[in-house]
């Protein structure tokens, strides 16, 4: 099989996989589920993954790059931004990526763990390219930071990532839940919390 019909084999298995994850959780999803959502047998998936786990690493190193194609464009289509213009640009590139803050909010000991080392590395690499091409914007669009603001941002903006979904995607039960504990509960969207997070961050 050429190297051209193993990349669509995966991309289309990858598919599955986000569109399954659109309507039900991680650990409710099944590679015989994945499988029968494909246009080939549900063992020919151990060809390209060995685990369920790496089949959800795949989609979200494929969610990260996705991110970096709109940071780079953020960064070449803008000579200067404004404080407010910079996280508000910002923010829309992950209001965009409802997928990545999805997976952001789990937890994913298990899935790294069960993850080939080549599947985990070429993951990370994705992740390390996208604070690159968040630091990139930070040093066109935030000339009066300094390295260690630069710094301070991206490690305090990266964690920060990982709570933005479990605040704008909740559950009917959990409402239900917060209504009975009398938990005030306001909705926000991805871009409202994003753009707000990002404007603290800057200082």
């Amino acid at each position: 099989m050429t190297k051209k019909m193993v990349d669509i084999r995966r991309e289309e298995i990858i598919n599955a996989c986000e569109e399954l994850y659109k309507k039900e959780n991680f650990k409710d999803i099944t590679i015989k589920q994945i499988g029968e959502n494909t246009s080939f047998s549900r063992t020919s998936i151990y060809n390209y993954f060995e685990t369920k786990e790496e089949i959800f690493l795949a989609l979200f190193q494929r969610e990260y790059e996705k991110w970096i194609d709109d940071l780079n464009k953020m960064y070449e289509e803008n000579d200067k931004l404004t404080k407010e213009s910079f996280a508000s640009d910002l923010a829309h590139t992950i209001e965009k990526r409802p997928t990545l803050l999805k997976l952001l909010a789990m937890n994913l000991y298990d899935m790294e763990e069960n993850s080939r080392m080549e599947a985990l590395a070429d993951f990370k690499s994705a992740y390390g390219n996208s604070i690159k091409a968040v630091k990139k914007c930070l040093d066109k669009f935030s000339t009066t930071m300094s390295e260690k603001e630069k710094n301070e941002f991206i490690f305090s903006f990266f964690p920060f990532m990982y709570g933005i979904y479990p605040y704008t995607f909740v559950t009917d039960k959990q409402k239900e839940a917060m209504e009975k504990a009398n938990v005030p509960f306001e909705y926000l969207t991805i871009y409202e919390i994003a753009y707000k997070g990002i404007l603290k961050l800057l200082g």
